[in-house]
């Protein structure tokens, strides 16, 4: 029976948050938070993992393409997490809601006296109705970056995942540009099927997995359907839909048949 209230992860994508200018999607940013602010508002708890630091520095720095060289990286996605945060305390404050910061790189969740350090974090954070907002350190971390050498993290699709796993969290729901799981390619397949349930990552399923989506977001369905495995191994719920439809957040909490849902074990 689902719980009335549930501890939440939302995982947003860069292409969710940015334009193909990679210029904050400030429409797009707000429609997020509106619903997020109104799902905590309903008794949920909520914690939000973003992506976009990059892209967004990328863009504040007047760069026209993504940078290349690590260090270059590195600086953009310092600039793009103010740029970031600044907003996302602006437009959460409409609401009356409070935000918090989480930087995080993969020692922090390897190391298991940090690992518990950081999940009294979030305890704290969500007993005192605030909603954290978390991503990998890419200043630091060259995980993400490097497109997951790292033995933890690599991505935001593993990082939420992880943080799902460690607050505990019933849900865990990743807005990206696609509506879910399919049987084939739907940008190559027309008549490709979404898939609304799986219950188990078989071969079959796995091999549906294609490559990265858009230039400006390092995720594609194989790191999502590797975040699916790390959920439902931790008795969490997930779910693929598409970021540039929020609303359906709430249909998702409820239990409704949007996107694709992997069910955990129960």
């Amino acid at each position: 029976m689902k719980k009335s209230k549930q501890r939440i992860v939302v995982k947003v994508g860069t292409s969710t948050l940015t334009h193909d200018s990679g210029a904050l999607d400030l429409r797009s940013m707000e429609r997020l938070v509106r619903t997020l602010a109104d799902l905590q508002g309903a008794g949920n708890e909520v914690i939000l993992v973003t992506s976009g630091a990059i892209a967004v520095g990328t863009a504040k720095l007047g760069l026209t393409e993504r940078p290349k060289e690590l260090r270059m990286k590195q600086a953009a996605a310092a600039v793009g997490q103010c740029r970031m945060m600044h907003i996302y305390d602006k437009l959460f404050s409409e609401y009356n809601r409070t935000v918090a910061q989480i930087l995080l790189t993969g020692d922090d969740v390897d190391d298991p006296g940090r690992a518990e350090h950081l999940s009294g974090t979030f305890s704290a954070l969500l007993e005192m109705g605030t909603i954290p907002i978390v991503n990998e350190n890419d200043s630091v971390s060259s995980a993400e970056i490097e497109t997951g050498r790292h033995k933890v993290l690599g991505d935001n699709d593993t990082l939420s995942a992880i943080v799902a796993k460690l607050c505990q969290a019933d849900l865990l729901v990743l807005l990206s540009d696609i509506d879910g799981l399919y049987d084939a390619d739907p940008r190559s397949h027309p008549d490709a099927r979404l898939i609304h349930q799986v219950h188990e990552l078989t071969p079959e399923v796995l091999e549906m997995a294609g490559g990265a989506g858009s230039w400006r977001g390092t995720g594609g369905m194989a790191t999502k359907l590797s975040a699916a495995g790390i959920a439902m191994g931790a008795g969490c719920d997930m779910v693929i839909t598409n970021g540039k439809r929020t609303e359906d957040l709430y249909g998702i909490v409820e239990g409704a048949d949007i996107g694709t849902r992997f069910l955990a074990a129960r």
